[in-house]
């Protein structure tokens, strides 16, 4: 999907460098990726079921809809924006067009329409897919300039670092608002209709930031010439022959799983959190516990690379998904009113949290590596779009889970507590119902799943991407022969060439 540019300055014109400006404003438009995305993983589903008053299976049924409809149109959007054919490049055309659909369609996932709880459904099923729909637009084609704004190398390592550095900085401001916005607003749907919009608006902005702000570099280094079909050289690879490279390589089989066990922990805890913390432990607001999490994770990167250096890549993992584990042991015995605990359990989880962000992101240009030992040919594409792939798998596959289990533990949506306060309040008998007044009128059994779900789910998934990290096969050692026989394979190909 990238592709190198013409030089149309002539062969001895020197690169234009790309200012600040440009890396920053390239690096904006990431942040409402960010932001949308982390609200709908710790939010949506409790929105779903305490505001919309949708059943908990049918709230994790619209998210996992919205997920598999992304990850199809993924491959869709990447073929039509390579064809696309425009004075302003490729690229730029389809995030200018999608950013205020983008934000807009965003905005309605969080309006409670009128109707039965049947309509509500299908209107988040439509609102979310259309959401999905715009996110890949304006998403994936600002994703790929990152190859066709420079071709340096250095450069293209600085483009990565400033979007991954504003994708976290979204992500947490859409929890910081949403701990400003609960402490302001008392009601709680006109909480989630504000914070939808702000961040919308939010979301928006940086992608405009992006295109004014970077096209005029594009357009200086000619960047966004005409080259809107692919080169004749570069290889097309059907989907199958894509999966057949991809899951014959070992290597990578242990880094899907480790990631795949790792990241469905993180979303399971992630989309779990607001009924633990408002159910279980009695809070008002769960964006604190949430902003804990998450914002002490992004500190604890630096620690985890440094850690890295010194432990390697699987030991590193070890150590802090063995303090991850401890956290989810806490979290599961926790009782209600301990929030001074619950604060702590937080931040002592961030470290694990910065593992499963870090080390398999890490691992995986190894398995790359491996890859062109064995067949002399660099498919990076191939690879981090499976990983891409599961990512959302992981999110949809996480909430999906967690609606599901609610739902046979008899979770009480926001429509079923309206319905069982009034025979509370009219003196009719609870006996036989399975529901308590206590804790929101929640049963014991919903109680427990949310319990599980905080503890000892996370933790039985943690322990299998340990497991599966202990036989990762590329150890330094290993990495270190890969690399010295990928130089010398170089070298003798240079020499004939020379030759």
């Amino acid at each position: 999907m990238t592709h190198e540019f013409s030089e149309t300055a002539g062969p001895a014109a020197p690169p234009t460098k790309m200012s600040l400006w440009t890396k920053l404003a390239y690096g904006a438009g990431d942040m409402g990726a960010g932001m949308t995305s982390n609200l709908i993983a710790f939010s949506f589903l409790i929105f779903l079921t305490e505001v919309a008053g949708i059943r908990p299976a049918a709230a994790g049924t619209v998210l996992l809809i919205s997920k598999v409809w992304d990850a199809v149109n993924d491959p869709l959007v990447g073929v039509l924006s390579d064809r696309t054919q425009t004075r302003w490049g490729r690229r730029y055309p389809w995030i200018l067009l999608s950013a205020l659909p983008f934000g807009f369609t965003f905005f309605l996932m969080w309006l409670v329409p009128g109707g039965g709880s049947g309509f509500r459904f299908w209107y988040y099923v439509g609102t979310s897919v259309l959401f999905q729909i715009f996110f890949t637009t304006a998403n994936l084609p600002y994703a790929t300039l990152t190859a066709e704004l420079t071709q340096d190398y250095d450069e293209r390592t600085d483009l990565n670092s400033f979007r991954l550095g504003f994708s976290l900085l979204g992500a947490i401001t859409a929890l910081a608002l949403g701990l400003v916005v609960t402490s302001i607003v008392e009601q709680e749907r006109r909480q989630y209709t504000i914070l939808g919009g702000v961040c919308a608006i939010a979301s928006v902005i940086p992608l405009l930031v992006c295109v004014f702000g970077t096209y005029p570099h594009a357009q200086r280094t000619a960047a966004i010439a005409t080259q809107a079909n692919p080169s004749e050289s570069d290889e097309e690879i059907p989907f199958f022959e894509q999966l057949r490279i991809a899951f014959r390589n070992r290597a990578f089989l242990y880094v899907v799983g480790i990631y795949l066990f790792a990241w469905l922990a993180l979303q399971i805890t992630a989309s779990i959190i607001p009924f633990y913390a408002t159910f279980w432990m009695g809070l008002d607001s769960y964006f604190l516990p949430a902003l804990l999490v998450q914002g002490t994770a992004i500190i604890m990167m630096w620690p985890c690379n440094l850690l890295s250096r010194k432990l390697g890549k699987q030991g590193v993992f070890y150590v802090g998904i063995g303090v991850w584990l401890i956290v989810q042991i806490g979290l599961f015995f926790l009782q209600p009113g301990q929030f001074g605990l619950l604060y702590a359990l937080c931040v002592a989880a961030s470290f694990g949290v910065a593992t499963a962000y870090v080390v398999p992101w890490a691992m995986l240009p190894d398995v790359i590596e491996l890859d062109e030992l064995r067949t002399g040919k660099r498919r990076e594409g191939i690879f981090y779009a499976f990983m891409t792939l599961l990512q959302k798998f992981g999110l949809a596959g996480g909430l999906f889970l967690v609606g599901v289990f609610l739902e046979a533990a008899n979770f009480l949506a926001e429509s079923d507590i309206r319905i069982v306060a009034r025979r509370f309040i009219l003196g009719a008998s609870l006996e036989g119902t399975g529901f308590s007044p206590a804790q929101a009128i929640q049963p014991d059994t919903a109680l427990w799943a949310i319990r599980a779900f905080m503890g000892l789910v996370p933790l039985t998934l943690l322990c299998c991407a340990l497991v599966l990290c202990y036989f990762y096969p590329i150890s330094r050692a290993v990495h270190a022969e890969i690399m010295l026989q990928l130089a010398a394979r170089r070298e003798a190909d240079g020499r004939r060439s020379a030759g």
